[in-house]
């Protein structure tokens, strides 16, 4: 028997860098505004900062933290592997229920208890770190703590009202997607080169963060 239709729904977006100013320059860049210091994830040896977003969503930059010794484990969001410029590099999707999501989408990794401050959550994270589709599939996040990040933090404004994925793979990836995607800003388009795209729109301008 397959397992129940999972709903997966835009919880944050996420830049990389080889380090955190870089990632942190990069993202207020785009935004036209400042991030505020988020904090360290231990288990994973990564720390950030983060912005507010209209609909309760936010902006994340996030790299390894040069302080702490490296985790016994490879780090999320595949940067042990991260070179280059400060980009774009993961949207995390939101869902109820881990357990039931892995079920269906069990590429996306195991489960991970995390916490930082007040903020309880679990996480899908692949056993060597890295995301399929060359890190364009969504990381999927279970929220445990009453107030998620994206409601606890102020808004600046900025709503994402578009963001791209490119892939080679573009419509497997969709096809794999979309029987569970809510997220109507997304959209797949074919590329030799694998990227994401997130416009940002507020009443005075619009940018595009990529």
């Amino acid at each position: 028997m397959n397992a129940d239709p999972i709903r997966l729904t835009l919880d944050h977006l996420v830049v990389a860098a080889e380090t955190l100013e870089e990632a942190t320059a990069h993202a207020e860049a785009a935004l036209g505004q400042p991030l505020v210091p988020g904090g360290k994830h231990v288990r994973f040896g990564t720390h950030n900062c983060v912005a507010g977003l209209a609909d309760d969503l936010y902006l994340e930059a996030i790299a390894i933290d040069p302080a702490v010794p490296p985790p016994p484990m490879p780090r999320w969001f595949g940067l042990d592997r991260f070179r280059g410029p400060a980009r774009l590099s993961t949207w995390v999707v939101r869902v109820e229920d881990l357990d039931a999501a892995l079920a269906v989408l069990p590429m996306a990794g195991e489960a991970v208890d995390m916490a930082r401050g007040a903020l309880r959550w679990r996480m899908a994270v692949p056993e060597d770190g890295a995301l399929p589709f060359d890190g364009l599939f969504p990381a999927l996040i279970e929220w445990r703590s009453p107030v998620p990040a994206g409601t606890a933090l102020a808004s600046t404004g900025r709503r994402v009202t578009r963001l791209q994925i490119a892939h080679p793979e573009a419509e497997a990836l969709a096809a794999l997607l979309g029987p569970h995607l809510d997220v109507p800003q997304a959209v797949f388009e074919t590329d030799d080169v694998p990227s994401l795209r997130a416009t940002l729109e507020a009443p005075d301008h619009r940018r595009v963060l990529q």
